[in-house]
């Protein structure tokens, strides 16, 4: 949040009155994006391609861990960065032992497995939809956008859908997938995906296996 808010005030502090203003306005929307609290006090659709991106890349990130904010969470980030380390380390040191550690503590192998598999889903159900809302006559920002702030719970996006607009130029199809977007946002995707498995399958999830077989 730091980086972000730095960055984006050093690029728009051209556009008002003084650096502090430029501070403020530059917190409360990274701050907001990241928490996934929906709100804005200026439109940041009109702020440099450089502030826009990094507003774009911590609409992916989303929240912390344990909190009821969207995204892709800060923690599974910080994971995948120590896990993409890890084998950088092991290619140039083979026989050596590199253990994963978050927080101090080791991370088990089937956290990071279900890390990796909710990434795949992630892109997947991102790509898809992008792919569904392509469909509609809007420009290829706001399709975008418009699936990462559904997806991610955000809010505002860029575009037709960005803090000062909404979403109700697009068709009845892009909103049924922004609708589920915001439904796999919210409730995660394991947990809704295993709404529609079967119960004699549901062991077979390395997510829920174990305490399924425990119950």
């Amino acid at each position: 949040m730091a980086g972000a808010i730095t960055i984006i005030t050093i690029n728009i502090h051209n556009q008002f009155e003084s650096v502090g203003k430029a501070l403020q306005q530059a917190a409360f929307q990274v701050s907001s994006v990241m928490t996934t609290t929906g709100y804005s006090t200026v439109d940041f659709n009109k702020w440099p391609e450089l502030s826009r991106m990094v507003m774009l890349l911590i609409m992916c990130i989303g929240a912390c861990a344990g909190s009821t904010g969207g995204g892709f969470k800060v923690s599974r980030v910080m994971l995948l960065m120590k896990n993409a380390l890890k084998e950088l380390r092991s290619i140039s040191h083979p026989r050596s032992v590199k253990v994963l550690k978050f927080d101090g503590r080791v991370i088990p192998d089937e956290t990071m497995r279900g890390t990796l598999a909710f990434l795949t889903l992630y892109v997947m159900s991102f790509c898809i939809s992008v792919l569904v809302v392509s469909a509609d006559k809007t420009d290829m920002i706001s399709n975008i956008t418009g699936v990462i702030a559904t997806l991610n719970n955000i809010g505002p996006g860029f575009g037709i859908c960005g803090a000062t607009g909404n979403f109700s130029t697009f068709s009845d199809l892009s909103k049924t997938v922004f609708i589920a977007d915001m439904l796999l946002g919210r409730l995660e995707l394991f947990p809704l995906i295993c709404l529609f498995i079967p119960p004699r399958n549901r062991a077979k999830l390395s997510l829920f296996g174990k305490e399924l077989r425990k119950k």
